[in-house]
């Protein structure tokens, strides 16, 4: 396997994820400052690698896969770290809507490759729009503290319902192309039910 500079950029934000967690049970504004920081950085990465891979023709399987890993690796560690200095009903139900989309997505697409159909559930310009609204939202709620009259937590807060609402949505378009697959009558030998 070849190092390149996107697939670095791919492991550097898995490297960011324990530096984060670490950051942010330290409790410390100066500490979830620097967290920020680190995954701000490493949600510009995510935009930022795939981009140079396709503009340097320097795609690989293993970056296909890798990618997609890391960024929900981030996301969801970086959630649960929110969920777990600010434990509230109403954030619970968001981080699990948001982690919950995740999981099936992930599954949904594993399930489709296996029967030749992945291309059914690729990217489109909500998923985009979500993990905008999911990165800044997490952003603003990891830095906490005000900014002179701005508040990120709350315009944090707000993003990221927009973002729960953008993951339902999304999940329902991903869900409504697959669905015929999932109804096929036609069972290969091995499928057990």
């Amino acid at each position: 396997m070849r190092l390149t500079v996107p697939l670095l950029l791919t492991f550097g934000r898995i490297v960011v994820i324990p530096l984060v967690v670490v950051l942010l049970l330290l409790r410390e504004p100066w500490a979830d400052h620097v967290a920020t920081v680190l995954f701000g950085l490493a949600a510009i990465t995510d935009w930022l690698d795939g981009r140079l891979a396709r503009r340097w023709n320097q795609t690989t399987r293993f970056g296909a896969f890798l990618d997609p890993v890391a960024d929900k690796l981030l996301v969801a560690v970086s959630l649960v770290m929110l969920l777990y200095a600010h434990p509230t009903a109403p954030l619970a139900a968001l981080v699990a809507i948001i982690i919950g989309r995740e999981i099936t997505i992930s599954a949904l697409r594993e399930w489709l490759a296996e029967i030749g159909q992945r291309f059914r559930v690729a990217v489109n310009y909500i998923g985009k729009f979500k993990t905008a609204a999911q990165m800044l939202a997490i952003g603003f709620m990891m830095w906490g503290t005000p900014v002179g009259r701005f508040a990120p937590w709350s315009a944090g807060y707000v993003l990221l319902f927009i973002a729960a609402v953008l993951t339902l949505w999304s999940m329902t378009v991903y869900l409504r192309a697959a669905w015929p697959y999932m109804h096929a009558e036609s069972r290969s030998p091995g499928d057990p039910s």
